[in-house]
């Protein structure tokens, strides 16, 4: 089957998204389901998020979905009900929204995958629907307070580098997959106590639960709807926030600001800073932190060497 794509240019997509006023509020969701035809779905989906001006990215596999999308606020309302009406697995369906209303994204992609996270694991003994206890955000303050309790991240490290909760733990690796290939061991040492795990949005808590669980792991909790949830219910509800600095955003914002905490330094000078930027040279495309003074010393290179490359091939 053809899969429905878009007829316009990425640059002039963007372009249109940044001259539209009206306002809009990113949204995420995701789903570990059984779905047969990804394909009929994700064309289907397109139709209706095309009509309804939904931008974003949006993975499709047999194993369900994760989206992360910008909608218009007129159309939030729209949104839910296409959404439910679509599809059975999407009854009900928590959705995270960000109360950051910058502009995330400027065009919609669904892309269909083999699966909508890589975990690497190859066990299919592993039953994912056992997965952590999951945490009301009403109560996630007080569990975290206990001593018998760790706080897990299973973020990448450039996520946790610029903001993460207080005295939480980082699954050394650069990838999720990595991470889950050492998770066991990392932390069999706390195996009698509560592992309160946490991500962005809860994807990646669902399938490291469910793995720990399969390890003989029986004391494992996840945040229910990640850092998303968790900043959104304590705002709405006026809960002390335990996360400090920034959360790193996967769209066009990079992070949003949760507290005024600087937690990582500049990758140059070495002073306190977390504004991410990418590397100018675009055979470099590096993803790092730089402070002001740096950017307009090194012109947005990641360093000396690298704005030299980029002109000499200029």
């Amino acid at each position: 089957m053809k899969l429905l794509h878009n007829i316009y240019s990425k640059k002039q997509l963007k372009i249109d998204m940044l001259h539209d006023s009206r306002s809009r509020y990113t949204l995420s969701f995701y789903k570990y389901c059984d779905i047969n035809d990804p394909i009929t779905l994700r064309n289907k989906m397109y139709i209706i998020f095309l009509k309804l001006e939904i931008f974003g990215r949006i993975y499709i596999s047999k194993e369900g979905v994760n989206a992360q999308i910008s909608v218009l606020k007129e159309n939030i309302n729209q949104f839910k009900i296409c959404l439910s009406n679509l599809d059975n697995i999407f009854y009900n369906i928590h959705i995270n929204q960000s109360l950051d209303i910058r502009k995330s994204f400027w065009m919609l992609q669904i892309k269909i995958r083999k699966k909508i996270i890589s975990d690497g694991l190859k066990d299919k003994n592993i039953d994912f629907n056992n997965v952590g206890n999951y945490l009301k955000i009403s109560d996630v303050n007080n569990i975290l307070k206990k001593k018998d309790t760790i706080c897990v991240d299973m973020r990448n490290e450039y996520e946790y580098v610029i903001g993460h909760f207080i005295n939480a733990i980082k699954i050394p690796g650069e990838t999720f997959r990595s991470q889950l290939r050492i998770i066991v061991d990392f932390l069999k040492k706390y195996k009698k106590r509560n592992i309160v795990m946490y991500c962005t949005g809860g994807i990646r808590c669902e399938k490291a639960t469910a793995w720990l669980k399969h390890n003989g792991f029986n004391k494992v909790y996840q945040i229910h709807g990640g850092i998303l949830n968790y900043l959104y219910e304590s705002r709405k509800n006026n809960f002390e926030i335990k996360f400090q600095g920034k959360m790193f955003v996967f769209d066009n914002r990079i992070a949003e600001r949760i507290s005024n905490d600087i937690l990582s330094i500049c990758y140059n000078c070495g002073i306190p800073c977390d504004d991410y930027i990418n590397c100018k040279n675009d055979f470099c495309h590096k993803l790092f932190i730089q402070c002001t003074l740096c950017s307009k010393k090194y012109s947005y290179f990641c360093s000396s060497q690298c704005k030299k490359n980029y002109f000499s091939k200029k």
